[in-house]
């Protein structure tokens, strides 16, 4: 029997208790098993309970499923974009993600009002983002105050808003009043979410992209830019260390990789990367990338900080002078990146451990600016329909169960594969 306390997704669901039985139980496998398999007894514990929406139920069970019975689903999310002017509502886009995959986290470049009720009560992890032009009326606690009050507070804990963001990529913008604002802002937010008591439910960081190493490769010479490091870097990993916030990378080895590295930054079998400094081979770009990032953490003395991969992708199409730019070469650093950062593997200098990862992105945006690549960068086409499959579809089987006295839809989740045949749920309530 497992207990599990839901992160408060679902307003008045307190705890969620599962209750497995396997092959020699009550319930006979899935092969054999009909909605009305369910004995009279099992059906009269669950009518006790106060029902729900199917909505809802569906909402529980997908999200416990998922994070509980795929491996390395949990650390797997994508970058929300909408720069673009044919994306479905986003009511359509998060009932997709809800029930149609098994991505269980959302990031985004705003706090678009409309994109967060349409994630409210499906449990889906969301992040939101302060933009840059805002960071330095962020330094003022009446501004953040009145932000966390406009943007959060509607919302929560309806929406699962779990973190955020201050700023993009801010120290590369090389602007020097948003790059001196930033620790500022991010320390006046969250004394902010203290003051409306959601600080131990919402962490503020922000992300970088690989511009802020001065050095990295080897990947243990990894340093931060000189003058950012001990002036900007070194407060905010403090601040991060203090709050239990996570550092975040935006790393690519898409803008990294030649016609002869390619391999290398697809995952393939390679001959691999010495760093002659510890004698550790690399057989990835990525892992080169993080473990530089590492390495200036740790001259600084904040090794033991989180890092969460904030952006990474690859486009599924591009110019003719891109390298490696069509849709099976995405499909292939993408489902590759997937299985490695859950994997548990980790890094040659952060062994065992595996990386909460965004990927860049959800959809195609066809208004972004640049070359043909940065409208092609999505898992999806705009009618959800997918650019290539990297195995985040749900593979599922829909059943009807008839447990509180109506019928609910929901999806199993290979539960065959830990030796589970079914499950029913009970809730209780405060």
């Amino acid at each position: 029997m497992l207990h599990v306390a839901v992160p408060n997704p679902i307003h008045k669901v307190k705890h969620l208790k599962l209750i497995f039985f396997s092959h020699g139980g009550l319930v006979p496998p899935l092969h054999q098993r009909s909605p009305s398999s369910l004995t009279h007894q099992k059906l009269a514990m669950a009518k006790q309970f106060i029902p729900l929406s199917s909505s809802i139920l569906v909402a529980v069970i997908s999200l416990f499923l998922v994070s509980t019975f795929v491996p390395g689903v949990g650390s797997i999310g994508v970058n929300y974009g909408t720069v673009a002017n044919n994306l479905p509502p986003p009511p359509q886009v998060a009932h997709f993600l809800l029930e149609s995959t098994v991505i269980n986290r959302v990031k985004l470049y705003d706090a678009n009002p409309d994109i967060l009720k349409a994630f409210a009560h499906t449990g889906i992890a969301v992040t939101v983002t302060v933009p840059n032009d805002q960071i330095p009326r962020l330094t003022k606690l009446n501004f953040a105050r009145q932000w966390v009050e406009d943007n959060v507070q509607p919302y929560t804990p309806a929406t699962n808003i779990v973190r955020i963001l201050v700023g993009n990529e801010v120290i590369t913008t090389a602007d020097k009043m948003l790059i001196g604002n930033l620790v500022p802002a991010m320390q006046t937010l969250h004394t902010a979410l203290v003051a409306a008591s959601l600080d131990r439910r919402i962490q503020v960081s922000t992300p970088h992209s690989l511009g802020v190493l001065s050095n990295s490769s080897p990947p243990s010479s990894g340093k931060f830019r000189l003058g950012y490091d001990i002036h900007v870097l070194k407060p905010l990993l403090s601040f991060l260390r203090a709050t239990k916030s996570p550092f975040m990378i935006n790393p690519y080895p898409f803008f990294g990789c030649s016609p002869d590295t390619l391999d290398y930054a697809l995952f393939r079998p390679n001959a691999g990367v010495l760093d002659e400094n510890t004698g550790l081979l690399y057989t990835n770009m990525l892992d080169a990338q993080l473990d530089a990032v590492f390495s200036a953490m740790k001259v600084l003395g904040f090794d033991d900080l989180e890092i969460v991969i904030a952006e990474t992708g690859w486009p599924s199409m591009g110019d003719s002078t891109q390298v490696g730019v069509d849709a099976n070469v995405a499909s292939e650093y993408n489902g590759n990146l997937k299985r490695h950062v859950s994997s548990g593997a980790g890094t040659p200098l952060m062994p065992n451990r595996t990386f909460e990862t965004y990927i860049f992105a959800l959809f195609n945006e066809d208004l972004k600016p640049g070359p043909t690549s940065e409208r092609n960068f999505g898992l999806f086409q705009p009618d959800m329909t997918p650019v290539y499959d990297i195995g985040i579809l749900r593979p599922t089987v829909t059943s009807t169960a008839h447990l509180l006295n109506f019928n609910v839809t929901y999806q199993y989740a290979h539960i065959d594969m830990l030796q589970y045949q079914y499950c029913y749920t009970q809730f209780s309530f405060p």
